[in-house]
């Protein structure tokens, strides 16, 4: 499908969008038809026209799984991440190529005045909310893949969370590309109030098509004074999809952010989680896991930019390359001029499990002040011998030591995970790493 005005004004005038949504996205339509790729990252081989921008929702919109048709209840039955089981199903949202299709609150949320809705419902029913934050954190024209996201951007996740508000469990959101040559565009708004908490989990998969199908999301979120949010992802898309994401938080003073981010499937993955230290003490943390395996890219990392006194960062990337992958971290701290007696650390840790496979540790890393300390660590190993021979003389064959070695690598990660998402985590890589 060739990306046209044509087709902007019919994904906006199906949507019933207020006219200043659909000018947006046709500025950010005339951004993307003038782009080139990013300079950064590998190379990106997309066919454009090929690419489905937009699918009318098959299933209508409920808060009932029941009303789920059978095939598609099977699908998100199938990935493994959570049971279907009505304890599960509540203060969750699934999307399904371009359009959330389940939604549901749980009374929590409703009685502390939380706001939890798909992003298309939240710009119907909290306009001036939705436009205060809209595009304020990811400009639409920063890159080719933000001004795509801008033109035909479907589906997602609103949060707000009030003042003062902690709520006892995580919200998730689940997406899934189902099509061939899909484009999947989702994107998310996150607001977390004054002395508020969240957790927002996220789960993304694809099967495999022999074309190529692209993923260009975009998050956004703000973390208020001395409130916390964590954002988690596993991502297990299929090994035709481009997966080129923008996510930034800024945090304000005392504030927390943390990413945690997952990154398992996909041919070329290029993915920087970003926190803008905004406030005097705000922290901003991403612990960040990326398996390459056979044909696929996985170029990822974080950054994190001080702006205020006293702010801390701290970046741990564990990467696996196996099978031919390229496991790349890029990333970038940056200590500005006014952020006094701020302290950053990036530990860089990959393993390689082959001759044929590749790493890469691309980090700029800029301090523009006498009082501030950053430590950057980067080690890159092969699976010992001694380790090896340790393990198997105790009887573990060959196959579950290296499973072993590579679950300890990457402890770091799983131990940030909730119990479901850890054992999910091991089956993955398990699929992923297969033949070693």
């Amino acid at each position: 499908m060739k990306l046209t005005t044509e087709v902007v004004h019919e994904i906006s005038k199906i949507k019933k969008e207020p006219k200043w949504m659909l000018d947006f996205r046709l500025q950010s339509l005339e951004v993307f038809q003038k782009s080139k790729n990013p300079s950064f990252g590998p190379d990106i081989n997309i066919d454009y026209d090929s690419i489905t921008y937009y699918k009318k929702r098959e299933e209508e919109l409920t808060n009932n799984w029941d009303n789920i048709s059978q095939n598609v209840r099977k699908t998100f039955d199938d990935l493994g991440i959570i049971k279907a089981e009505q304890k599960y199903l509540d203060g969750i949202g699934a999307q399904y190529d371009s359009e959330v299709i389940y939604h549901n609150m749980i009374k929590e949320l409703e009685e502390k005045n939380v706001i939890f809705l798909d992003t298309d419902t939240a710009l119907q029913k909290h306009p001036d909310l939705f436009k205060k934050y809209f595009n304020q954190l990811v400009k639409y024209d920063e890159n080719k893949f933000t001004a795509l996201n801008g033109a035909v951007w479907s589906g997602g996740t609103f949060i707000y969370i009030p003042p003062h508000t902690k709520l006892d469990r995580p919200l998730q959101s689940y997406f899934r590309i189902n099509s061939k040559n899909m484009g999947q565009f989702e994107r998310t708004l996150i607001i977390v109030d004054e002395d508020s908490d969240l957790h927002y989990i996220e789960g993304c998969t694809a099967p495999t098509y022999t074309e190529d199908a692209l993923h260009a999301a975009v998050v956004e979120i703000y973390v208020g004074k001395n409130a916390k949010c964590r954002y988690t992802t596993i991502q297990n898309w299929s090994n035709d999809v481009y997966n080129l994401v923008t996510k930034r938080a800024i945090v304000e003073e005392g504030g927390l952010m943390e990413w945690i981010d997952g990154n398992v499937g996909s041919k070329t993955n290029m993915k920087y989680p970003c926190c803008i230290l905004n406030g005097p003490y705000a922290r901003g943390s991403c612990i960040t896991v990326a398996a390459a395996g056979a044909g696929q890219i996985q170029d990822t990392g974080a950054k994190m930019i001080h702006l205020a006194p006293y702010t801390k960062s701290n970046i741990v990337s564990k990467s696996i390359a196996s099978n031919g992958g390229n496991a790349t971290y890029r990333g970038t701290v940056h200590i500005t001029k006014d952020a006094i007696n701020s302290s950053a650390s990036v530990k860089c840790d990959t393993l390689i499990l082959d001759k044929l496979s590749k790493s890469d540790t691309i980090p700029t890393n800029i301090v523009d002040n006498n009082t501030s300390f950053l430590e950057h660590e980067a080690t890159v190993s092969k699976i010992g011998e001694d380790k090896l021979f340790y393990l198997m003389s105790r009887g573990i064959d060959e196959d579950q030591a290296k499973e072993l070695i590579i679950l300890g690598f990457i402890n770091a990660f799983r131990e940030e995970l909730p119990m479901e998402y850890a054992v999910e985590l091991n089956r993955l890589l398990k699929l992923n790493i297969g033949g070693h």
